[in-house]
């Protein structure tokens, strides 16, 4: 029997999720969280053999509890299950060393044999998404600047990315402003929109 951890904080996905692996076999879900912050602590106390986890959380996001998971139960894999299907959150996954990467619109029956495949040890990568990665151009943006970039599509502000970061606010308020002007954008906003766009968030 695969144990599975479900983490979605809609709370109507996360109920068909449940519903529709209970149909299945070989396949027991053992715990179901709706924020990143309660993922860690739900896998030690169940021990799931895989984390299916939204990107998109609140609390800490997906790919950050990902990260902390693998380090704190090596043992459970993870499969992102992602509504935002955009190339940078691949390769951010694939920096957090998940095993799996499907969208939220794939058939129902992929998500079991994704499941299946990632408690095998295997890797399962939404196979779309894996070309659109593959042809999207990094960007002009260095890793640092994407990062501060990142945070600041989160609504984050100077001051809290610097502590974040470990950077001074004038730092990242430089970094913000080399970000806006490399992409030719009129503020912050227009440049997370066109990085976003681009698929490098």
């Amino acid at each position: 029997m695969i144990r599975v951890l479900i983490a979605e904080d809609m709370h109507m996905v996360r109920g068909a999720l449940v519903a529709l692996l209970k149909l299945e076999r070989d396949i027991d879900v053992v715990a179901e969280v709706h924020s990143g912050d309660a993922i860690v602590p739900a896998a030690l106390a169940e021990r799931p053999d895989v984390a299916v986890i939204d990107i998109v959380l609140p609390g800490v996001d997906g790919l950050t509890a990902a990260a902390e998971l693998r380090d704190r139960l090596p043992s459970c894999r993870v499969l992102v299950l992602t509504g935002v299907g955009r190339p940078g959150n691949l390769r951010r996954a694939l920096a957090a060393k998940v095993s799996g990467f499907i969208v939220k619109d794939a058939p129902p029956e992929q998500l079991a044999e994704a499941i299946r495949k990632v408690a095998a040890g295997l890797r399962v990568i939404d196979p779309q998404l894996a070309v659109a990665a593959l042809e999207s151009e990094y960007g002009p943006l260095s890793d640092r600047e994407l990062e501060v970039l990142r945070l600041a599509a989160e609504g984050i502000e100077s001051d809290e990315i610097a502590a974040r970061l470990n950077l001074s606010p004038g730092t990242v308020r430089n970094y913000l402003t080399a970000i806006v002007a490399k992409l030719g954008a009129r503020n912050r906003l227009h440049a997370v929109r066109i990085a976003e766009h681009a698929g490098w968030l």
